[in-house]
């Protein structure tokens, strides 16, 4: 039987190579022969893949960021085109990053077999990019029950896995230990803070946080604040916004199940985020701000009524959800004093977060993908 000996993984931001990383791994695991390489980053790089461009430059936030770029985007597909060509790829797999992935599964129409994992959510807008995975994509993997239901309604070859979130959201250290080697008292009130993974979206959202911040710490004095800050951004991004902040504040890096573990409450940037914190199972508000033209250009797009994953799967409001109009500090801060002083109200929320864990599906998602993917691959040989 033919052997499977390369294969090329696409993804284009943190979240993103998170989970790419994470397939990479399951798949070396079961193949240690195969040869992986790819756009990606860190995650990517730890599993063994060989890193063809980095996605430090990638991430976009908004229809402006993408004209910006698109001559990178543009050179950047050639260059896979060619990449995938010379190396005789036995398949593409691609990992969210809709925008660019899409139009690179158009360029290789199927050349070679061309695997999704992390799908587009078509479900929630733009319904119409269902035909191009129709038409460029050999098979979808997803992490979610709800989307292989929808994709299989469009005759889509789909299979569900779980999601890789319910391994990998796992803190790094004890709590005892986590508070006392970031200087934190644990008498006090601790809230986390997590503005999100990319620059534009931190310039944004976190000085409406520190705003709630500081409305809290007025309501409840000597509250301890923790950022989470994204291990792919400078520091000084972090230390310009917070300069005189008055607040009791630590930044610390790489260390985001700690932070949300350590909170009594968290404040989270819609996305991936808002699924970690589910799974880590501490109460949270959802909150997240973009350029108001791109919010304009898009919210008519979006045909369900929430933003944050949690409650996409649950199908009702588990976290309140304060966005872009709605996103004001002083509501973003009422409805965290009431879960740092409530406990039934922080109490109910936990337990319809731990409802939403378990919605997530069993541990060994990312085993389960890579199974399927070398599965369907060696059928196709």
């Amino acid at each position: 039987m033919a052997k499977i000996k390369n294969i090329f993984i696409v993804c284009g931001e943190p979240s993103g190579d998170l989970l790419a990383g994470n397939l990479a791994g399951a798949i070396k695991s079961l193949n240690p022969e195969v040869k992986i390489s790819g756009v990606g980053g860190a995650y990517l790089a730890k599993a063994g893949a060989e890193i063809f461009y980095n996605i430090k430059e990638l991430s976009v936030m908004g229809f402006f960021d993408v004209l910006k770029k698109l001559p990178k985007f543009f050179k950047l597909k050639k260059a896979i085109l060619n990449k995938i060509g010379a190396d005789k790829s036995d398949c593409l797999i691609l990992v969210d990053f809709s925008g660019f992935n899409l139009r690179l599964a158009r360029a290789v129409n199927k050349r070679i077999p061309v695997i999704y994992y992390v799908s587009p959510q078509v479900w929630a807008s733009r319904e119409g990019r269902v035909n191009c995975l129709k038409k460029f994509i050999s098979i979808i993997i997803v992490l979610f029950k709800f989307e292989e239901e929808f994709y299989k309604k469009h005759n889509i070859q789909t299979y569900y896995a779980g999601h890789p979130l319910i391994d990998l959201t796992v803190p790094s250290t004890n709590g005892d230990d986590f508070l006392k080697n970031s200087g934190i008292d644990s008498s006090r009130k601790i809230v986390a803070l997590l503005p999100g993974s990319r620059k534009q979206e931190i310039k944004l959202i976190l000085p409406l946080m520190l705003k709630a911040a500081q409305i809290i710490n007025q309501a409840i004095p000597q509250t301890q604040f923790i950022i989470a800050k994204a291990a792919n951004l400078d520091m000084q991004i972090y230390q310009n916004i917070c300069k005189g902040s008055g607040l009791d504040l630590k930044i610390v890096e790489g260390k985001t199940y700690d932070c949300l573990n350590a909170a009594q409450a968290s404040m989270v940037c819609s996305g991936t985020a808002t699924l970690e914190a589910a799974i880590i199972q501490k109460p949270f508000v959802i909150a997240y701000k973009t350029n108001p033209f791109n919010y304009l250009l898009y919210r008519p797009q979006v045909k369900i009524p929430y933003i944050g994953m949690v409650n996409i799967v649950s199908g009702k409001v588990v976290v309140p959800e304060f966005i872009q109009f709605d996103a004001r500090p002083e509501t973003i801060a009422a409805s965290m004093i009431e879960l740092l002083q409530n406990p039934l109200s922080a109490g109910r929320m936990s337990q319809d977060l731990k409802t939403v864990k378990e919605s997530l599906g069993q541990p060994g998602a990312a085993q389960r993908a890579a199974q399927l993917i070398l599965n369907f691959l060696q059928n196709k040989k």
